[in-house]
């Protein structure tokens, strides 16, 4: 197999060559975030002699244990607190000044890794001639956990300055792979999304990227308050109080999993335990706030959601929730406190749940974010739509449904008995080549899609569905009657 060697900030990787990309995986991006590390902001990689081994995936960050047979099938490259690594492919025979998309996986904030099959680089790489990096960042209470108030031992939202601290490593090293690094397009989805709109509001993230993608993830954090209401039971769940603090910095990985575990379901948790957190020294304003005060200015944004993303989350009788438990879980998603209203827009079934969650949880947030960027940059709204009708899992366009068509990874969808049928090609295809052509561009309608911008007069959005179709305020009535007319 052919190698392809470059020299990075930090030393020399060797990589691999394959179907006309090379890629390096299991770059580290910063130190080892353990012992007296742990718990605070990631530090710059230090340098490495010789050549180093770049053909395989470096350690994902601990997590619960993930599905070996995941939808989309995932060899885990095992587990570690050194986890803080990201991927690289880029065409092979080289160039300069290509654009660049960084993709922030999701997965609650708890889950997932920039090494699943699912995002593997190659398509987007060779098609659109672009640099196309993946990254993991600290989850659950190792990233996300409010520790700042304990003292100038512990931080917060360092799962976050993780992604910026990648995000530094891909402005210095983005030339050595070809890429632009002044043309740096994020992209994510869920909690990635959720992240990128972070990355927004956050000022140490200023000037690191151009522009982003944001599938299905709006703004989403907690207050400060409930943060720390979080953090006082997780510490009490392991037994740290006042004083042993020095606790945290030794315990095994697996006791701070387990204790994590122990926060989920509880009635007095937020829905999300682990979030970014409204915090002065890094995330001083809600995102959405921020946004609409101009925070992003001049940074374009595709915004998008899945018609039936809560299909992922409700689909047994058996999570069928009464009355009650089902306003407080819509007062939860949402932050808000009047679900009363909107209660009775849903009926008291698995399918009524789903379309609660769609509608509030995603498709609002959405919403929200188009709406307070477009008075400052350019942006796109999406809805993707397709399905194979009785498929297990494509048959509704469910949450994470559109990653792959975005990615390019259409021939993933065989190996789930989705055939190479010609609806499925042409809506990876279009995906695929609007986001590459916004990577490239900063407008999505440069692959030739006939894409308007999203603008509060008509709310224009593009729906991937078996064709792609332009629908002007999609149904209005229902935003009107859950939103109101401002959103």
């Amino acid at each position: 197999m052919e190698v392809a060697e470059i020299v990075t900030k930090q030393g020399k990787a060797r990589g691999r060559v394959e179907d006309g990309v090379a890629s390096w995986k299991g770059l580290p991006y910063a130190k080892p975030p353990v012992g007296e590390l742990r718990f605070r902001m990631p530090q710059p990689p230090e340098a490495w002699e010789g050549v180093r081994d770049a053909s395989s995936f470096g350690a994902i960050c601990p997590q619960p244990k993930p599905d070996e047979a995941g939808l989309f099938g995932f060899a885990s490259p095992g587990m570690s607190e050194d986890c803080l690594n990201l991927n690289v492919w880029a065409p092979a025979e080289g160039g300069s000044g290509l654009p660049v998309m960084v993709w922030i996986h999701g997965g609650s904030f708890v889950t997932g890794s920039g090494s699943l099959p699912l995002y593997d680089g190659t398509q987007l790489a060779h098609e659109g001639r672009c640099v196309v990096v993946s990254l993991n960042y600290r989850l659950g209470p190792l990233g996300f956990l409010h520790l700042s108030p304990l003292g100038e031992d512990y931080d917060s939202n360092v799962g976050l300055f993780d992604q910026i601290l990648a995000l530094r490593w891909v402005q210095e090293n983005a030339e050595v792979f070809g890429g632009d690094p002044k043309n740096v397009t994020l992209f994510g989805e869920s909690a990635g999304s959720m992240s990128i709109a972070a990355l927004l509001a956050m000022p140490k993230a200023r000037g690191l990227f151009a522009r982003a993608i944001m599938q299905s993830g709006g703004s989403q954090c907690l207050s400060a308050a409930q943060a720390e209401q979080v953090s006082a039971i997780y510490l009490r769940q392991l037994g740290v109080d006042g004083g042993n603090f020095e606790r945290l910095k030794a315990l095994p990985v697996d006791e701070l999993l387990t204790a994590a575990a122990g926060l989920q379901g509880r009635p007095d948790m937020p829905a999300l335990p682990f979030q970014p957190t409204i915090e002065p020294a890094t995330l001083p304003v809600e995102p959405l706030q921020a946004v609409a005060e101009g925070a992003a200015a001049g940074v374009p944004l595709i915004v998008g959601t899945n018609r039936d993303e809560g299909g992922l989350f409700f689909h047994d009788p058996a999570q069928l929730m009464e009355r009650s438990a089902f306003v407080d879980a819509i007062n939860a998603m949402t932050g808000r406190t009047d679900a009363e209203a909107w209660k009775d827009d849903y009926p008291l079934t698995v399918e009524g749940q789903a379309a609660m969650m769609t509608d509030l949880y995603f498709w609002r947030a959405a919403l929200e974010l188009a709406e307070a960027q477009a008075a400052h940059a350019p942006v796109w709204m999406y809805r993707f739509d397709w399905t194979l009708p009785g498929h297990p899992f494509f048959g509704r366009a469910v949450h994470a449904a559109e990653i792959p068509f975005a990615f390019g990874n259409a021939p993933l969808l065989q190996a789930l008995g989705v055939p190479p049928e010609r609806s499925a090609r042409r809506i990876s295809d279009a995906m695929s080549r609007a986001w590459l052509a916004f990577a490239a561009t900063g407008d999505p309608s440069a692959a030739a899609t006939n894409w308007p911008k999203y603008e509060t007069g008509d709310r224009s959005t593009l729906i991937f569905g078996e064709d792609l179709v332009v629908e002007r305020d999609p149904e209005r009535g229902k935003r009107e009657r859950l939103f109101g007319l401002g959103v």
